[in-house]
């Protein structure tokens, strides 16, 4: 498991990023702003106008570091990654699993059922928390519903099955999603999920928080020696993350959901932060990704107790720890692959 979880976010338009010995030299617009050394790094995001030297990109191949290139908006573009490590034998296990219905079907149920249980405590905490009886008890109806589904999906047998259940309890959600908004209700109206293009606030700042959340879970399966691109939930899809979309969907309520509640609730996002093109998509400004970026960061370095390790560990070392874990799993070690459950 790594120990250091330092990303760079270069947000900066016109930004070059080249080598300089061992490190990473940042330079915008012939200015020197920023020198890293290497081995201090997890992995760099650039969003929008970013130029890097071929160098640079050698040094951080050898020293496995992820570049990572979004639009100015925060859509994925593409990734640039030294070669893949790991077990072999690892890999083959992960393969074979992901053909083999009723063994990815054991994988699928966890990552459903840990996904059902962390939205369902979302929302008793926002229902116990909410000053409006009406918000409240709706909360607490869908919260009944995802323990109805969660009993459900302990005796599903199938994929189909877990897939159907993990649908029906997205539209449930996202459904009442509404009702979490606590503040600026008339500036962040929330409708339905909208992704490419978002069209509304909150939509732009889900789909920037979860770019952010599968790229670290991306690196935390390439860490334990997993291939992100064949999951056991989600289909596999050309260029298609699948078992990174399969893990991050037990983390999406704890952190990236309650990240953006967070910006709006406590006002550090506002309607000035957003704007909307002639297409009707709604985009963030260079401010507010700088916030959401620095709230992202801070949050990761809270401390939590893992419940199945027992150990405490910095909340951005998740994706890490459930990495290690379905790799244990994947290799003998534990019978099941123990979702992270929220508590």
């Amino acid at each position: 498991m790594k120990k250091l979880l330092n990303t760079l976010f270069v947000t900066s338009q016109s930004t070059y990023l080249s080598r300089k010995g061992e490190g990473v030299l940042v330079t915008v617009e012939g200015e020197k702003k920023l020198h890293i050394p290497i081995h201090t790094l997890d992995g760099i995001i650039c969003f929008g106008q970013v130029t890097c030297s071929g160098p640079m990109l050698g040094l951080c191949g050898e020293r496995n570091v992820t570049v990572s290139f979004l639009s100015e908006y925060g859509r994925f573009l593409a990734r640039v990654q030294g070669p893949i490590s790991g077990n072999v034998l690892l890999r083959r296990e992960q393969y074979r699993r992901a053909d083999h219905d009723s063994q990815n079907a054991d994988i699928a149920k966890s990552v459903v059922i840990g996904k059902l249980v962390n939205c369902r405590s979302l929302l008793m905490r926002a229902a116990r928390e909410s000053a409006d009886d009406e918000s409240a008890m709706n909360l607490r109806q869908v919260a009944d519903e995802f323990k109805r589904l969660t009993k459900i999906a302990h005796d599903a047998v199938d994929r189909d099955t877990l897939r159907g259940l993990e649908g029906a309890a997205g539209r449930a959600y996202f459904g009442t999603f509404d009702h979490l908004i606590r503040q600026q209700k008339k500036e962040f109206v929330f409708r339905g999920r909208s992704r490419r293009p978002p069209l509304d606030n909150i939509n732009a700042l889900l789909s920037f928080a979860y770019t952010l959340l599968v790229h670290d879970v991306i690196s935390a399966l390439e860490s334990v020696g997993l291939d992100p691109q064949v999951g056991f939930l989600h289909r596999d899809r050309p260029g298609r993350p699948s078992l990174a979309l399969d893990i991050m969907e037990e983390f999406r309520p704890v952190l990236a959901d309650r990240l953006v509640l967070s910006l709006i609730n406590r006002c550090q996002v506002k309607k000035d932060d957003f704007e909307q093109s002639a297409s009707g998509a709604v985009s963030m400004s260079e401010k507010a990704r700088k916030q959401v970026l620095s709230t992202w960061q801070k949050r990761k370095s809270n401390t939590i107790e893992h419940p199945f390790l027992e150990e405490k560990m910095a909340l951005g070392l998740l994706p890490y720890a459930q990495a290690l874990l379905l790799a244990r799993h994947l290799r003998g070690d534990i019978d099941t692959y123990p979702p992270y459950i929220w508590r």
